[in-house]
């Protein structure tokens, strides 16, 4: 499969921003899908992952309400609203998927990764 994320940008502190990630390929409700970020200097970090069904997701302790995953299986795309935003949310946003169920949140979970999209807070 082959993911294309979208959606970010700059935005003041406060406000919002959606992502979103495009994936090919026909068999996209088989895969559980996460959301991931990295902020210069750091980490790969975990955000959000959610199941084939869309029903069970988890995120990240820093989340704290602020975000929602989503999917739409018809049309082979994962969300990730982000409301309430900080500068400390500053990063290179990443989707990734792996073809099994369940929720994952490691780096090395998943298969397939996009290429990243920009989300710049500012204050």
């Amino acid at each position: 499969v082959q993911l294309q994320a979208s959606g970010g940008g700059l935005v003041q502190a406060g406000g919002s921003l959606r992502l979103s990630c495009a994936a090919s390929g026909r068999t996209f409700s088989s895969y559980a899908l996460g959301w991931f970020r990295q902020a210069p200097g750091k980490e790969r970090e975990f955000v959000a992952a959610i199941t084939w069904s869309g029903v069970i997701k988890r995120y990240g302790d820093f989340v704290k309400g602020r975000f929602t995953i989503s999917r739409d299986n018809a049309k082979n795309v994962v969300y990730l609203q982000m409301n309430s935003l900080k500068p400390e949310d500053t990063a290179v946003y990443y989707c990734a998927a792996r073809p099994h169920d369940g929720l994952f949140m490691r780096v090395r979970d998943y298969d397939y990764w996009g290429q990243g999209t920009q989300v710049t807070v500012s204050s």
